[in-house]
């Protein structure tokens, strides 16, 4: 059975493409994009990736 690890990353929208690119390539997938409930303005990536 596959197990998961999880990660929530805060989203800088000049930058957005370079985070998660980075994140990819450690091997993150990004399951879902939401508004942060203590700022609304800011955007967090949840992430997912298969432990080993």
């Amino acid at each position: 059975m596959t197990t998961w690890e999880y990660a929530t990353v805060p989203l800088r929208t000049h930058s957005t493409k370079e985070i998660l690119d980075q994140w990819g390539a450690d091997g993150w997938e990004l399951v879902q994009v939401i508004q942060n409930p203590d700022d609304p303005e800011q955007l967090v990536a949840v992430l997912k990736r298969a432990t080993e």
